[in-house]
């Protein structure tokens, strides 16, 4: 072959590969779009196994009108990449639906029929785009029956809630009749007014987040019945309750109901809320201590609503008495992987609950029925009296008491096996007296038969007593947490403006995905279960928090050396004072004096201690970070080079062992 014809292959032979190679990224750019491998360790950028159940659960076709005005939004260039990531996440949904997904992407252009539809769903305009004209983001979505649902806008500083949300949606829409759960509760969660601040108080967050996925109903504080179509008894801080409610409670549950309850030993909420000062005993005019007996007791379930876990390890920094050092709290936990059941349906996924003076569940010894943990505090764990967290100034000086029991508490738990009722000889004697003097014809046959067959409309169904007293159930269904503050906005969600001037919940523990998830599972709501919002990717460093736990128990320790030298120093100066015979010069004796210099040359070294404490947390931070970096920047490469020369030299070996 000549070289004229040798220079023409190499040039076909480029022009081909290049060919080759626009149309391979045509191809991927087509085929591909949207595909990508998620590392992440706990696969934040995959559809979670909840979602999917969702999406392939769906029955009936299911419209999704996602609207972004593409061309207003040329310069913006922040908004344009969520946009691109919002509209994969659809994509992704629709891919997972099997075809019960219709995604239609519109850029409603000013002027348009999609612009006033757009209008129409109640889609936010975000005000003047680059032409001056409006700006839309935002998606709708109706099912085959006409119901529409929306996310009026989509917040860049909510994505990490985005997957949440829009399951959410689907799930309205493919379930629009939603299961019913009656609230008790004399906490104000729907909102109400603080008499301390006068002012007006917000409806929780956890509140609001339930009544987006159920049909939550508000139950008085005294009632002689469940309604029927209630699915689950959602408890919150029961104080006070009359022995009609205890009986009406009792024989739903073991009527096959389930109910959904938290009690607390100290309720920081409700002292905040005007309901009482903290550490007042249950019955006291708005308590804030609260617990379910008798019906715990007929459980086989113990709960000391006067004992408060105190958990080292999982303690929240603080900021207290307006010093600038953050002091640990071991009343205010932080609950982690460790104390987190893995394998319950409720908490699977789940990686951060926060709870607040919580206290501890146990079975008594006699007790039928199994305690399944759902959220456990660490080893490092003991309890201490409520009144201990009364006006507590400094959370530092429980650490000074603190000694750790060597046993996990269990925090909040599910109930399995048989349960009894409270009441073995039937209704309470009230009870029955109201029925003996309400029932229609009680000493005539015939008039209570012809009450029977008509029936009473204007009785409300919560009033009307059991027909039938049940004594026990096989298989109860209930969830107890021992602890109220668990439900509160301060605890795992931080409520702010957006940038686009709406009201934005950003949740920073899944308290809410916790208590969702409970509700869920026990309203039958199998779909909603799993539906997570990933709402926090910070990875906690174990061992910077293990370095910060001891120099935080070493500072304490010198601390308390200081003060003791202090003490001594005054009891020492006292008594030189008293020996004194001229008691009334204001000028210290030669031995006060030489005390005095003593303590303050020892007040030097111990100071001098302490900052030699913060100085070593310092420098083993460092030295970590230090190997970490070493780690990461000369060991991985070398250790690859070493692999790669090691591959080298034996191929080379081969190719010299196959030479004849």
């Amino acid at each position: 072959m000549s070289a004229r014809q040798q220079n023409r292959t190499a040039f076909l032979t480029l022009l081909l590969l290049g060919i080759a190679f626009i149309a391979a990224v045509m191809a991927s750019n087509t085929l591909l779009r949207g595909f990508r491998i998620d590392l992440t360790e706990n696969q934040l950028y995959t559809l979670s196994p909840g979602t999917q159940s969702l999406l392939r659960g769906i029955a009936e076709p299911i419209n999704l009108y996602f609207y972004f005005s593409d061309r207003e939004t040329a310069d913006i260039q922040f908004l344009r990449s969520y946009a691109a990531r919002v509209r994969e996440m659809l994509e992704e949904f629709e891919n997972a639906a099997g075809g019960q997904l219709d995604l239609q992407v519109i850029d409603p252009l000013p002027f348009s029929e999609d612009e006033d539809r757009a209008a129409q769903f109640g889609l936010r305009n975000l005000g003047a785009g680059t032409l001056g004209d409006s700006i839309y983001f935002g998606l709708a979505a109706t099912n085959s029956v006409g119901d529409e649902a929306v996310i009026d806008v989509f917040e860049p500083s909510e994505e990490t809630s985005l997957e949440y949300d829009l399951g959410r949606l689907i799930y309205s829409l493919a379930n629009p009749d939603k299961n019913v759960v009656g609230l008790l509760t004399g906490l104000p969660m729907g909102g109400g007014f603080n008499p301390q601040t006068q002012q007006p108080t917000q409806p929780w967050a956890i509140n609001q987040q339930a009544r987006q996925l159920f049909d939550v109903r508000s139950l008085p504080s005294s009632l002689a019945s469940v309604d029927e179509d209630i699915e689950l008894l959602w408890i919150v801080h029961p104080t006070d309750l009359d022995e009609q409610t205890l009986y009406a409670i009792d024989q739903f549950v073991l009527g096959g109901g389930r109910a959904l309850i938290f009690v607390d030993p100290l309720a920081e909420v409700a002292a905040a809320a005007g309901g009482g000062m903290p550490g007042m005993p249950p019955g006291v005019g708005g308590a804030t201590s609260s617990t379910l007996e008798p019906l715990f007791a007929a459980w086989g379930l113990e709960f000391e609503p006067n004992r408060v876990v105190a958990d080292n390890a999982n303690a929240l920094s603080v900021q207290a008495g307006g010093g600038s050092r953050p002091i640990r709290h071991i009343g205010l936990l932080g609950l982690e992987a460790d104390g987190i059941a893995p394998d319950d349906v409720v908490t699977t996924g789940l990686s951060s609950i926060n709870l607040g003076t919580a206290g501890a569940l146990s079975t008594a010894e006699d007790a039928a029925i199994e305690l399944v943990p759902l959220l456990t505090s660490s080893a490092e764990s003991t309890t201490f009296d409520a009144q201990r967290f009364q006006f507590l100034p400094d959370p530092g000086e429980l650490l000074d008491e603190f000694v750790p029991g060597g046993m996990r508490f269990v925090l909040a738990a599910r109930l399995q096996g048989p349960l009894k009722t409270a009441y073995p000889d039937g209704p309470p004697a009230a009870l029955q007296a109201g029925d003996d003097a309400d029932e229609p014809g009680a000493d005539n046959p015939a008039a209570e038969d012809s009450a029977t067959d008509d029936g009473d409309a204007s009785a409300p169904a919560t009033q009307a007593a059991p027909a039938q007293h049940l004594t026990d159930i096989e298989n109860g269904n209930v969830i107890v947490v021992a602890d109220v503050d668990i439900l509160s906005d301060r605890l795992w969600v931080q409520i702010q403006r957006s940038l686009f001037g709406q009201q934005l919940a950003t949740a920073f523990a899944n308290n809410g995905d916790f208590v969702g998830n409970a509700i869920a599972n026990l309203a039958g709501s199998a779909d909603l279960i799993g539906l997570r919002s990933r709402a926090t990717f910070s990875r906690p460093f174990d061992t910077v928090e293990a370095l910060q736990r001891e120099a935080d128990a070493r500072f304490r320790a010198t601390e308390q050396q200081l003060q003791a030298e202090l003490a001594e120093t005054e009891r020492r100066l006292g008594e030189l004072q008293a020996a004194r015979d001229d008691t009334t010069s204001l000028l210290m004796s030669p031995e006060q004096q030489a005390e005095l210099q003593r303590f303050q040359a020892e007040q030097v070294r111990i100071r001098r201690e302490l900052r030699s404490v913060q100085r070593d947390l310092d420098s083993s931070i460092e030295r970590l970070g230090v190997t970490l970096k070493v780690v990461n920047i000369a060991a991985v490469p070398l250790a690859l080079t070493a692999l790669a020369l090691l591959m080298a030299y034996l191929r080379h070996r081969r190719r010299r062992g196959a030479q004849p």
